[in-house]
């Protein structure tokens, strides 16, 4: 079982491997590191709403604390010294109410800058890697290109592969059909097969063929050779022999007798 599954895992690696585009897997990297940035940009704009909604709490607040010491100070004026005391009760909790704002405020405020300069170093790094990811890709489609045409042509590549034999097996069978024409062609001539057309020769006629053939080319270099030694008398014993030839190989004729 353990090499049963590591045979699998081995089999499906190289397909994923063969499957595998290293473009399309910058692509998704690339998305991935834009949404981890638009992850960072939310957060950094949550924690600046968060802050200014403490600062509204806090203007509010502050307000109030005023109009209280504000309702003390007239009241002591009247003489209502329970009522200034009251006041400034209210006015001492609104400030601690304050204090720990102004806390939480300054927290955030902390965070959010922490937020920012992550989030700016972040876009620089998403920048820097989309530059390198247009590069790479670049280079990639360059080199598939490059190595399609050397394949091309070398004639390894699998299209021109299957041209290749293509053509091997058309060579084949043309050179097939001309030995088989040659062969019959033979074979006609020599007699051993009969044309139901009567075109084809005899064997007695073709050997007279091949015999005159001989002698036309005998004769015709013995002119040749007269001609280039350039004498008439040779000529002549060339064509007389010639003659002498004709005649012998004519039949004898029957002699007649003079009659005197």
């Amino acid at each position: 079982m353990k090499r049963m599954g590591m045979i699998f895992r081995a089999k499906a690696n190289k397909a994923l491997d063969r499957a595998e585009d290293p473009r399309e897997t910058l692509d998704y990297s690339y998305q991935k590191q834009l949404e981890l940035l638009q992850k960072v940009r939310r957060g950094v704009a949550d924690v600046a709403t968060s802050r200014k909604r403490l600062e509204l709490q806090l203007n509010q607040l502050q307000n109030q604390s005023a109009k209280l010491e504000e309702q003390g100070r007239k009241a002591l004026a009247l003489g209502r010294e329970d009522l200034a005391r009251e006041a400034l009760t209210r006015r001492s909790a609104l400030q601690q109410q304050v204090s720990d704002l102004e806390t939480q405020h300054q927290t955030l405020q902390g965070e959010e800058e922490k937020l920012t300069l992550a989030s700016q170093r972040l876009q620089a790094k998403v920048d820097a890697f989309r530059t390198k990811k247009e590069t790479i890709k670049a280079t990639y489609t360059a080199a598939q290109a490059q190595t399609r045409i050397g394949e091309a042509f070398s004639g390894i590549s699998e299209e021109m592969g299957d041209v290749g034999l293509a053509i091997q097996r058309a060579e084949d069978k043309t050179a097939q059909l001309q030995a088989r024409a040659g062969a019959i062609d033979e074979l006609l001539a020599s007699g051993a097969l009969d044309d139901p057309t009567g075109m084809a020769k005899d064997d007695i006629t073709a050997e007279l063929d091949r015999l005159s053939g001989g002698s036309d080319v005998e004769l015709e270099l013995q002119r040749m050779k007269a001609e280039l030694a350039g004498g008439s008398g040779t000529k002549q014993a060339i064509e007389g022999g010639a003659a002498g030839q004709n005649h012998a190989a004519q039949p004898q004729d029957t002699p007649r007798f003079d009659k005197h």
